[in-house]
């Protein structure tokens, strides 16, 4: 078992003291999809849900949610943001909605928790905005796809060969 940097010597849960490392550049890119009804899908593509845009107003959120991620995640540091971006594709077979977070800070700490959390509030806003038509809406598949940048390096998410990555 590798030592947990978020555990004091006593055990206790800390925020990591990054103080000493370098500031480089870091990226992360997350991803996950909601599943739902062609029906919903294709309400969303024609705009007929009654609470409005909801590819829109889900990147909204997403974007919201990269920025507060230190006020949601106990052990998270209050990171500034250089850039970040979430998008929204609908599956071609009707099936659900694939999203992807991209998160780029210069700093001493990864962004990876900031793409993830992105990502987990778009598609929470999706369920939200549709849960009136489609309660059996199901959000899976998210994690992390990529992260470069600190003293780890680059790290790339391998795919099974059967994996359907872009839904």
């Amino acid at each position: 078992m590798t030592d947990l940097p978020h555990l004091n010597a006593t055990g206790e849960a800390h925020i990591v003291d990054v103080g000493a490392k370098d500031s480089t550049r870091r990226v992360a890119v997350a991803e996950g999809r909601i599943t739902m009804a062609p029906e919903t899908l294709a309400a969303i593509r024609d705009q007929r849900v009654k609470k409005g845009d909801v590819l829109a107003v889900a990147r909204v959120a997403g974007l919201m949610a990269t920025k507060k991620t230190w006020e949601t995640v106990p052990l998270c540091h209050p990171i500034q943001l250089t850039h970040a971006e979430v998008t929204l594709e609908p599956a071609a077979d009707g099936s659900g909605i694939h999203c992807t977070g991209r998160t780029e800070t210069v700093e001493r700490t990864g962004v990876e928790m900031e793409a993830l959390n992105g990502v987990q509030a778009a598609l929470l806003t999706v369920y939200d905005m549709c849960k009136g038509m489609d309660r059996g809406m199901t959000i899976t598949d998210v994690g992390l796809r990529h992260k470069s940048g600190g003293k780890s390096g680059t790290w790339e998410r391998e795919s099974a060969p059967d994996e359907d990555t872009n839904l």
